[in-house]
């Protein structure tokens, strides 16, 4: 299989552009901050409910003498 000279020296420079350009990403100059998909206040009563209904739950069962 041939290829014709114009086209490996095409193929060539794109490869070496490709190479010299690599890790030259520009930096952002505004950083995006560790954002949560929801508020610290939704998160908490989140939180409150789940460990409250499960404390519920174990006094509960105390109360009623074991597993019933």
């Amino acid at each position: 299989m041939t290829t014709s000279r114009r086209l490996a020296d095409r193929k060539t420079a794109k490869f070496q552009k490709n190479i010299t350009r690599r890790g030259s990403v520009p930096e952002t100059t505004v950083k995006k901050g560790n954002d949560y998909p929801v508020g610290p206040v939704v998160l908490g009563f989140f939180i409150f409910v789940v460990i409250g209904s499960s404390l519920f739950q174990i006094i509960r069962t105390a109360a009623s003498g074991g597993m019933a």
